[in-house]
């Protein structure tokens, strides 16, 4: 038997070639292994737990935990428990927090062209929001960050602002004439309300509730799970649906800790974010209609923006909108405009 196998080429070369395979396998799963260590992710965010925000982040925790075999941990931290937005960026800079998912508006301070996505009433629905933030602009504005110390995964839902106030409803620009109104510390919105006449204050968001029960400010502006979420509809008694930009969470790692991670790794937590992604989207989009039912029955006065007022504030903004596209890159402007001039020849078909 032995003698006849030697004299075998084809089935000596078949024996040598299993052989051959069956080392590379028993090697390769402990490379496998070894390319996904015990790690534990800090992810911070400004939100409540019952925020959709919160939930990606729980989804996202149990989709990394899952693919990692349960090596690599995520940890929520809520409600601005690492900071404000400044604070955490400053963080993940610096390679003490993992993760955290600021607003885009915010990013604005260290890539400005984030700001195109604050220019109001360029989109008019999720599904626009979507192929916006997720198509060659969205990608090209996350490529802007790892120069800054930061890495981009994915694009979550805020959703549409609207404007709540303390004084009276909002029917139109002029309603909001000298009206203190909370904003962003963004360049865009600040200066959009001005156009209008308000009198917008940048404030953090963890300061916001106190500065509306107190008086400090009169107004606000947010997607309807925050109202919600965060009790504004406590100190305040009007809202007005004026949708008038649309909002998303960017999810972003620090450079320093994701440069420490192995290809594995790095796949893990991008297609957890994009997974999660999907899955926050839904649950926001269910929540929106929910948000504004409650805030009704928690007694807000409600009323709507009508078509004809909202065209009126976008011409009234667009001194203010021509002013920063003078400053920004000229390639993320041509992109931005032919990625809005596709959206709106979709809308007309």
């Amino acid at each position: 038997m032995e003698t006849s196998t030697m004299q075998n080429p084809s089935l000596r070369r078949a024996l040598v070639i299993g052989a051959a395979l069956l080392a590379t396998l028993h090697s390769a799963v402990p490379a496998m292994a070894q390319e996904i260590q015990e790690r534990t992710i800090r992810f911070g965010h400004l939100l409540n737990k019952d925020h959709p925000v919160s939930k990606g982040v729980q989804k996202f925790a149990e989709i990394v935990t899952a693919r990692s075999a349960g090596k690599i941990k995520v940890k929520e931290f809520p409600s601005s428990q690492l900071g404000n937005e400044l604070q955490q960026q400053a963080a993940l800079q610096g390679g003490t927090q993992e993760m955290m998912a600021p607003g885009t508006s915010f990013l604005t301070g260290i890539v400005k062209e984030f700001g195109v996505l604050d220019f109001p009433f360029i989109v008019s629905n999720e599904k626009e929001a979507d192929a916006l933030l997720d198509g060659p602009l969205g990608k090209r504005l996350m490529d802007r960050l790892p120069q800054h110390g930061l890495v981009g995964l994915a694009y979550w839902e805020n959703g549409f602002r609207n404007v709540t106030n303390s004084k009276r409803p909002i029917s139109r620009p002029e309603d909001l004439d000298g009206l203190k109104i909370r904003v962003m510390l963004n360049p865009v919105y600040i200066d959009v309300f001005k156009a209008v006449k308000a009198n917008p204050v940048p404030l953090a968001f963890g300061e916001l509730f106190t500065a509306l029960e107190t008086r400090a400010v009169d107004a606000q502006e947010n997607p309807y799970a925050i109202i919600l979420s965060n009790r504004f509809h406590e100190v305040q008694k009007y809202l007005t649906k004026t949708n008038h930009t649309y909002n998303a969470f960017a999810i972003i790692v620090s450079k320093k800790f994701w440069d420490k991670l192995s290809p594995a790794e790095q796949k893990i937590l991008q297609d957890a974010a994009v997974e999660a992604r999907n899955y926050q989207r839904q649950i926001s989009r269910a929540a929106t209609g929910q948000a504004l039912t409650e805030l009704k029955e928690k007694g807000m006065v409600i009323n709507e923006l009508s078509p004809a007022e909202a065209v009126r504030m976008q011409q009234i903004s667009k001194p203010v909108i021509e002013k920063f596209e003078a400053s920004y890159d000229p390639d993320t402007l041509r992109l931005f405009h032919s990625e809005i001039d596709s959206i709106r020849k979709n809308r007309k078909m």
